[in-house]
């Protein structure tokens, strides 16, 4: 804020006028003297100077969370079999070529690439991408990779017998409103809850949902409700009826509340350190605490949906976000807020056994109710025994580059 503040000469023509500055004479007048003082004599403290405070410092500035960087800084790029990513590549352009301009080009120029030829594939990313390092806010490049998989559960269409969990079909009563769509700014975000006369309420959470069943939209009746809440972590599965057929089951939505992993409320409780919790150790205490069972995993509030799909290719994955197939060891789950779905992604971290490199190019093709953030991610190991081994060890370190079509900007892209 500005002030007005008159000039030295201003005040001193101001004073003379106050005390009758003019040519006229003063009679004197004669000294005023003052009584001796009586007794020690007291001076009065000065008053101490006030200090101005000091300016506050400006805040840093926020660190950006892509920062473009060449190729030759990707640990291993020169390594990896890229034809491998190949496949899942052409499934990310099947969706983003009609959806944005920028990835036009490059999925047109990929048409004419030789999927056979190592070095033509990686011509072709060097050529029309650009290696763009993510950071967290903080401007650390590290986060946690995780891992998921597609479960195998077994199931009737029918309650009875050992078949007493249901699958659930998406509630009639259950409301979403795309936020996107009324606030720019909340692009992907979505409200979910269900009607009370006029209004909006949160819908049923995972402990009134046991309490109240949601009687009639049951897809799927599986015999072990264990495995049938590490499905809707995974957020898809096949089940194997007990007529000898196999299906598919995957997303279709959630209740709205928020995910909370039980794998930290293990932590908090101090009945696990961080070091301890696996898939598999919570499976194992959760076996020999059966009475506690139903109230950890109402710890997660988080409800999922699934809808019924068959499994035309066994080989394929199961729809991702993307809504294209999940390619087992190239696809991963990202936080589309921050990094584009679909986009290329150089993933750097270890396995989690043995500590070997995991360095190579995936596809963002995925997203989850835990994956929040810049550096973090969910690596999709496939179907079977040795993924779902795999995955539920997978708590590494690690580092993720995201590559952009060249000339194009980072928040154009996203």
């Amino acid at each position: 804020m500005y002030t007005t503040r008159r000039s030295v000469p201003s005040l001193i023509a101001f004073v003379c006028l106050l005390s009758a500055c003019s040519t006229t004479p003063q009679p004197e007048q004669p000294p005023i003297t003052m009584p001796p003082p009586v007794g020690p004599v007291v001076v009065p403290p000065t008053p101490p100077t006030e200090q101005p405070a000091p300016a506050p410092e400006p805040p840093p500035a926020p660190t950006p969370p892509l920062t473009p960087v060449s190729f030759e800084a990707l640990p291993g790029w020169q390594q990896d079999d890229v034809r491998q990513a190949w496949p899942a590549f052409q499934q990310s352009c099947s969706v983003l070529a009609t959806r944005a301009a920028e990835w036009k080009t490059p999925c047109a120029a990929a048409r004419s690439v030789d999927a056979g030829d190592a070095a033509a594939v990686r011509r072709f990313f060097e050529t029309y991408f650009v290696p763009n390092r993510v950071r967290n806010p903080d401007g650390s490049d590290t986060g946690m990779i995780t891992g998921y998989y597609e479960a195998m559960l077994y199931g009737s269409r029918k309650r009875g017998g050992a078949y007493q969990t249901p699958l659930y079909r998406v509630p009639d009563d259950l409301v979403t409103v795309d936020l996107g769509g009324i606030y720019p700014d909340l692009q992907n975000r979505r409200l979910r809850g269900r009607l009370s006369g006029k209004t909006l309420v949160p819908y049923y959470s995972r402990a009134e949902i046991d309490r109240a069943p949601l009687k009639g939209r049951e897809l799927l009746w599986v015999n072990d409700p264990v495995e049938a809440f590490f499905l809707e972590v995974q957020g898809s599965g096949r089940v194997q009826l007990d007529g000898g057929d196999t299906v598919r089951v995957g997303y279709a939505d959630q209740n709205g509340h928020p995910y909370k992993a039980i794998g930290r409320w293990f932590v908090e409780q101090g009945i696990m350190t961080p070091d301890q919790v696996s898939a598999q150790s919570i499976r194992a205490w959760l076996a020999a605490n059966p009475a506690r069972r139903q109230e950890v995993l109402n710890v997660n509030a988080s409800y999922i949906f699934f809808t019924e799909q068959k499994v035309t290719d066994p080989n394929a994955g199961p729809r991702g976000a993307l809504n294209v197939p999940l390619t087992p060891g190239r696809s991963l789950a990202i936080d589309r807020s921050i990094l584009p779905l679909g986009a290329p992604v150089w993933l750097s971290t270890t396995m989690p056994r043995d500590g070997a490199p995991l360095q190579r190019l995936v596809m963002g093709q995925d997203v989850g109710g835990a994956i929040r953030g810049a550096v973090r991610a969910d690596f999709f190991f496939g179907f079977g025994p040795e993924a779902t081994e795999n995955a539920g060890l997978m708590k590494q370190q690690g580092s993720l580059w995201v590559l952009l079509p060249k000339g194009v900007a980072s928040d154009a892209a996203r």
